[in-house]
């Protein structure tokens, strides 16, 4: 049987600027793209009308559109990783695997159990940046430790910035690169996966709204402008690229490309510091007595705090899988503050419902709310938040579109007041890190 070598797509469905597909043609073998649906991952996923689960399925047949222009697919599994390897090495004579490298703790798990697995049959195994500008231990400080603090982090990662970085790594498709399939084979549905057919958001190709971009400063901040990029999705299953973002950035908003150096920043340190997936990084937060009263977590989940920016951005996010950025940290803020519940409950409850969900980022935010991260917001900030919609939704423009019978005269009861609720927290968190 012929050699050939499998690129395994992950968070980088596109076959435009993808680093590992790039080096798997290079290799002058026939690439045989797979993708896997693993059972462990979607058990993550547990709800039949899950979002993201759709737009993975929806960009994967966009992909499939192409390959099969040139004779070829994703061969797309329902299983478990390793025994999706195991089926293909007894199916093809196997020389490499290609996939570009991900840095979540369980993510690198996996792929170490994979490379085992492959290597008792000499079979190579090569991960690629491609997620991020700078990876793992680029960027250090001179005594050679990863930089906890965005700021210098920021202006190291400028400052080595180069042509080079933003490269778009394409090559003409051509028949000839690809295992031929001479039945085109069906992808499992979304029902044999576990979801509902009929799921929004549908997948749209990602586009540079430069406009939108370069009023990107200005505007961000107010939620009733939807003046945001909306490509956090995009990046997150890789359905654009980070070096296409950057080269825009660079054109166009220099406040975006800072909010793009966060995202490497915090990628970051979830790989240096695996240990703030799941617990404060600054261990001391552990100390905090979290109140956790499960009625006020409730409340909060389904927006019926009586804050009116808080309830109208939990709307948003239970309807559409999105909520403005000012207003996650304004809802964010107030989970850990005002109502004293710990972090990981906001963490879990986002993980499920936000369509742009990633681990590095979600959990950086979140920790940066509660002052718990890195680089964190001092705890004695607590966001007032009617201070922040008379800044931000003056005219209350966002609340009623995301609560259309508000009135601000008979609007439900707030579940504690501000100055009750900011003063709590200033003792609980004094307390803790005393």
């Amino acid at each position: 049987m012929e050699e050939i070598v499998i690129f395994w797509f992950r968070r980088d469905i596109r076959l435009h600027d993808n680093v590992g597909l790039y080096h798997a043609i290079q290799s002058g073998k026939k690439v045989l793209p797979i993708f896997i649906f693993d059972p462990a991952i979607l058990a993550q996923f547990p709800a039949q009308d899950d979002r993201r689960i759709p737009y993975i399925y929806q960009a994967l047949g966009q992909v499939n559109r192409h390959l099969q222009q040139l004779n070829s697919q994703v061969v797309c599994y329902h299983d478990h990783v390793l025994d999706v390897f195991k089926q293909l090495m007894q199916t093809y004579t196997v020389s490499a695997v290609y996939t570009n490298a991900d840095y979540e703790p369980a993510a690198r798990k996996r792929d170490a159990a994979v490379q085992a697995l492959i290597a008792e049959h000499a079979i190579a195994f090569y991960a690629y940046k491609d997620q991020v500008i700078f990876e793992t231990n680029e960027l250090l400080k001179s005594d050679q430790t990863p930089y906890k603090v965005y700021t210098p982090y920021s202006k190291l990662w400028r400052s080595r910035l180069t042509e080079q970085h933003l490269l778009a790594w394409t090559l003409e498709l051509k028949a000839d690169y690809f295992v031929a399939q001479k039945e085109h084979q069906i992808m499992p549905s979304l029902t044999q996966l576990g979801y509902k057919e009929e799921t929004k958001p549908r997948f749209e190709a990602p586009l540079f709204d430069s406009f939108l971009i370069q009023n990107y400063t200005a505007n961000r901040d107010f939620p009733a402008l939807d003046a945001t990029t909306r490509l956090g999705i995009a990046l997150r299953f890789g359905t654009v690229s980070i070096r296409a973002c950057v080269r825009q950035a660079l054109r166009d908003n220099d406040t975006w490309l800072s909010q793009l150096i966060w995202r490497d920043f915090f990628m970051a340190i979830l790989y240096h510091y695996p240990h703030s997936a799941r617990a404060c990084f600054k261990r001391e937060y552990e100390n905090i007595q979290w109140r956790n009263n499960e009625v006020e977590f409730e409340a909060w989940c389904k927006g019926e705090t009586g804050y009116p920016l808080v309830d109208a951005g939990m709307r948003e996010l239970n309807q559409t899988g999105y909520m403005h950025n000012r207003v996650r940290m304004v809802v964010a803020s107030f989970l850990v503050k005002h109502l004293l519940i710990d972090w990981r409950w906001g963490e879990a409850y986002f993980a499920q419902q936000l369509n742009d969900y990633d681990l590095a980022l979600n959990v950086g935010n979140w920790q940066w709310a509660a002052g718990c991260g890195c680089d964190a917001a001092p705890y004695f900030r607590v966001f007032n938040p009617t201070e922040q919609q008379k800044k931000f939704d003056k005219d209350f423009n966002y609340i009623k579109k995301w609560i259309p019978q508000y009135d601000e005269s008979t609007y439900i009861t707030p579940i504690v007041e501000h100055k009750l609720a900011r003063e709590r927290a200033l003792l609980a968190f004094k307390q803790a890190l005393k």
